[in-house]
């Protein structure tokens, strides 16, 4: 990882495009330009771009004879009316069967558009989100950069215990039975574990409450329409746990039902920012099975997570990012555990992502950085999937809104390097913020 220091960043692409799922006619304007910036991503559009700008002078010209016979046609209808009225009634029915012969045509037309529309709505969600201008070229997590870090690494002893280790010492998760209930990546939490999750629940709804987001508690599972709108579908699909019966899917963030709340709604802008907190359980298949870098807590299918949403004006939306990444920076501060914030390169974002910062805390026995909390920015590519939109006061138009998240946070490795740094001889002290929380200051 480079380890530049970097300040966050207060623009977006820096030219005249809002391209956040791609319009046809941003695309059609902007090609170049598209293609150089999904280099960021490591992503081949130029192929796709062709196809897109082929299937869309397709629908055009279509369009554009669908149009002109559909003229002709009410031309003719109109002087239909004169005609009879004159007496001209053999001009009237020869003018009778043109309109049947142009109905009949534009009915052709309109079955060849359907697919044609259908083909390019398949090609434009085939591309990513956009990276912003401040995002670096490169593959993989090493080519990630350093925006800053904070606290003080804790010195523990050459026998600390790795959490895994002092879960079983204290019985507060058991794994096995887990498994014995449902299989691996599935824990179940025990007596002070317990309580030290639901501490931790509280405290991060809380403090999202008093920074003035709306608590919201959204259903954990979601339609395909949902999935889509956020960008899980079709990106996803795979590492989502999929109640077929109803086509429902598991959710993998809150993410998914909150920011699907506003899906096909205008707001005023004076309203915006819109922000709302929600804790819920969180599923994904894609955990990974073997290494210490996925044992116990380090990744799961099932685990708890507080999600702050935003919906932004697009002139304010990194102003909206700076202040997320403050409140997520607070409350990894307020644990007494030592972080940093990571700006991903191209090669490391998501799909759908046009900014993101990545938290990391430091565990103390595993002696590695551990991914706790990642705050994006989507602008406009999920607004324009989801369709909301919002209008300022005296405008008719309406604009696309700009989308972000952040985990504030998510628990198991948040839990993991509470146990691992805090860990002593008479047993596992409790962060002091948490105390009121738990009720009691030590696991022993």
């Amino acid at each position: 990882m480079k380890t530049k220091v970097v300040k966050p960043p207060l623009g977006g692409l820096g030219v005249n495009i809002d391209p956040y799922m791609l319009t046809i006619n941003q695309i059609r304007e902007n090609s170049d330009f598209i293609i150089e910036r999904l280099k960021v991503k490591n992503f081949k559009a130029d192929e796709i771009i062709d196809r897109i700008i082929q299937l869309d002078t397709s629908r055009r010209e279509i369009q554009a004879k669908t149009d002109s016979m559909q003229n002709e046609m009410n031309r003719i209808s109109k002087e239909i009316g004169s005609m009879m009225k004159e007496g001209r009634k053999d001009e009237a029915e020869a003018a009778k069967q043109k309109t049947y012969s142009l109905k009949e045509e534009i009915k052709i037309l309109s079955e060849k558009i359907g697919p044609v529309e259908n083909d390019l709505r398949t090609e434009i969600i085939k591309l990513p989100n956009l990276p912003h201008e401040s995002v670096a070229p490169g593959k993989s997590a090493e080519d990630n950069v350093l925006v800053r870090q904070g606290g003080t690494i804790p010195e523990v002893s050459d026998k600390a215990l790795p959490h895994w280790d002092l879960i079983k010492k204290y019985d507060i998760i058991d794994f096995d039975l887990g498994i014995k209930l449902t299989g691996a990546g599935f824990p179940v939490y025990l007596g002070k574990g317990a309580k030290l999750q639901r501490a931790l629940i509280s405290f991060f709804l809380d403090e999202g409450v008093k920074a003035g987001y709306k608590e919201v508690m959204p259903p954990i599972m979601v339609n395909e329409d949902s999935g889509f709108g956020t960008g899980q579908l079709p990106d996803k699909e795979g590492q989502m746990y999929h109640a077929t019966l109803d086509n429902f899917y598991l959710i993998p963030t809150a993410e998914v039902p909150v920011t699907n709340i506003y899906r096909d709604v205008i707001l005023n802008a004076d309203v915006l920012p819109v922000k709302n907190i929600a804790y819920t359980p969180c599923f994904r298949r894609e955990a990974g099975s073997w290494g210490a870098h996925v044992r116990g807590l380090n990744r799961l299918h099932q685990f708890d997570k507080v999600e702050i949403v935003r919906i932004a004006h697009p002139d304010r939306s990194y102003e909206s990012f700076e202040e997320m990444v403050t409140h997520v920076e607070s409350l990894v501060a307020r644990l007494d555990l030592p972080y940093r914030i990571i700006r991903l390169c191209g090669g490391d974002m998501s799909f759908t992502s046009s900014l993101t910062y990545d938290f990391e805390v430091w565990s103390a026995a595993q002696k590695r950085w551990l991914e706790v909390s990642s705050v994006s920015n989507f602008e406009s590519f999920q607004a324009n999937r989801l369709k909301c939109r919002f209008k300022d006061k005296g405008d008719k138009q309406t604009r696309l809104v700009h989308t972000l998240n952040g985990s504030a946070l998510a628990l198991p490795r948040i839990v993991a390097a509470i146990l691992e740094n805090n860990q002593t001889e008479e047993g596992i002290k409790v962060p002091e913020v948490l105390i009121p929380y738990t009720g009691f200051d030590m696991i022993s």
